[in-house]
């Protein structure tokens, strides 16, 4: 099986791939370092990427930025960030890498725990998280060649803990086995 894990030098990223890594042959895509370089922000970018690594069994997407900040500081421009990104480059994803997945091959995108439970200052975040999960039901009625598009949406991991605690009074953080065993049941 071959799996293309954009993130996979991320900080949920490094722990899905090392589990994928003992089992498949696995690539890592990434905005700036990996084996393969790919910007989901950028529709070209996606498809070049993709040219690059041929016929695949599964994309694992764990990437995808948005702007946090408080609503009243929160500009067009702003909100446009996470659309670009995290939301249409998902979509966009699914869009252009149905066309090299091998059949019955699989998508899985990434959202959070925003989407349900937002927090001060994720007004962006939360939006964008929603619509893909949105998206994924709704694209799984139409997508052919047997394709599974999934989406894996966890609370703040614990090995960010320290660095977003301040942003997520009263969550408790995710073990990094439980958040990759969300990656490995889809």
């Amino acid at each position: 099986m071959k799996i293309l894990i954009i993130g996979g030098n991320g900080t949920i990223g490094k722990k899905v791939t090392q589990y994928f890594k003992t089992k498949y042959d696995v690539l890592i895509g990434g905005r700036t370092s990996g084996d393969v370089i790919i910007d989901i922000s950028q529709s070209h970018s996606i498809e070049n990427a993709l040219k690059q690594v041929g016929k695949l069994d599964s994309i694992i997407c764990i990437a995808g930025e948005a702007k946090w900040d408080t609503f009243d500081n929160l500009t067009e421009n702003d909100f446009y960030i996470g659309l670009k990104s995290k939301l249409m480059g998902q979509v966009n994803l699914v869009r252009i890498g149905r066309k090299y997945l091998n059949k019955k091959g699989s998508i899985t995108l990434s959202t959070g725990i925003l989407a349900d439970d937002p927090v001060e200052k994720t007004t962006s975040a939360a939006m964008v998280n929603g619509a893909i999960h949105s998206f994924v039901k709704a694209v799984n009625l139409e997508i052919e060649n047997e394709i599974r598009v999934n989406v894996v949406s966890l609370g703040m991991v614990e090995d960010a803990y320290e660095k977003y605690k301040d942003y997520f009074p009263g969550h408790n953080p995710v073990p990094m086995v439980k958040a990759v065993n969300a990656y490995k049941k889809v």
